[in-house]
């Protein structure tokens, strides 16, 4: 078999796969979540690194993912690859009543509003059931307070979050200092989701913005480890203060 770009070849090839690779043949639905969400994560990376040929890299793997799986499903009779399609093809088409028919919408924040209103005309018990409960906890904050926020519960402007940023701040520190373990997590819960919603109102990712000051600190701390080996040590030999005389001095540094 040849390399295609035609979806029904690449259908096909999976299926050969399937029947004939014992590694593939094994799998199931649970064995390979995992890469799944890995593979979504690595198209992520390659997004924030502009890094367009390894974007469609990731984006094959993840198509793989969306054929395998529907593969492995019409085996059982579950669902077929053309169902998964159709149904998406559906949805879109029903949550876009002001493209495919006669709605009339100003602005996108009436688009938003529309699309929650017609989720719960589905059968959703809640606007927020469309939010997976395995998220990353600060993907999840965003997407459960934009949710709101397209139905008209938010804050009128960022101000007024920061000012119950400033409140979850005080009854952490009361926490901490009188308060119990259980009683402590739970006001830094309550602070971070304040401090995504904060961001929110300011356009500003909260698991993005996290993404990339985990990069800077990984940069930061290579450098460290670097620098040391360059002077003949390790960075389980060297003293704080040598470690943060390097530090500072990778911050000074435009690429870091």
């Amino acid at each position: 078999m040849k390399p295609s770009d035609n979806f029904d070849d690449f259908v096909k090839l999976v299926s050969i796969l399937r029947k004939e690779c014992p590694w593939d043949r094994k799998q199931t639905h649970h064995s390979i979540k995992d890469n799944l969400i890995e593979e979504a994560y690595e198209a992520v990376e390659a997004i924030d690194n502009d890094d367009y040929d390894e974007l469609s890299k990731e984006l094959g793997d993840l198509l793989l993912h969306v054929v395998f799986h529907s593969k492995m499903a019409s085996e059982k009779n579950h669902f077929t690859i053309h169902d998964v399609i159709r149904k998406i093809s559906e949805k879109l088409i029903r949550r876009h009543p002001h493209v495919f028919g006669d709605t009339s919408v100003k602005d996108e924040v009436e688009v938003a509003s529309n699309w929650e209103s017609i989720k719960l005309t589905e059968g959703k018990e809640s606007i927020l059931d469309g939010v997976p409960k395995n998220l990353p906890g600060l993907i999840r904050a965003h997407r459960m307070q934009e949710k709101a926020a397209n139905v008209g519960f938010d804050w009128a402007e960022w101000q007024l979050a920061w000012e119950k940023l400033n409140e979850e701040i005080d009854e952490w520190r009361e926490a901490v200092h009188h308060q119990s373990d259980d009683e402590k997590k739970d006001e830094f819960g309550d602070l971070l989701f304040s401090l995504v919603n904060v961001g929110r109102l300011l356009n500003i990712d909260a698991e993005d913005a996290m993404r990339k000051a985990n990069k800077k600190f990984d940069d930061r701390f290579r450098y460290i480890e670097r620098k040391l080996g360059e002077r003949g040590s390790s960075i389980v030999e060297a003293n704080l203060e040598e470690m943060d005389e390097l530090w500072n001095e990778a911050k000074r540094l435009p690429s870091l």
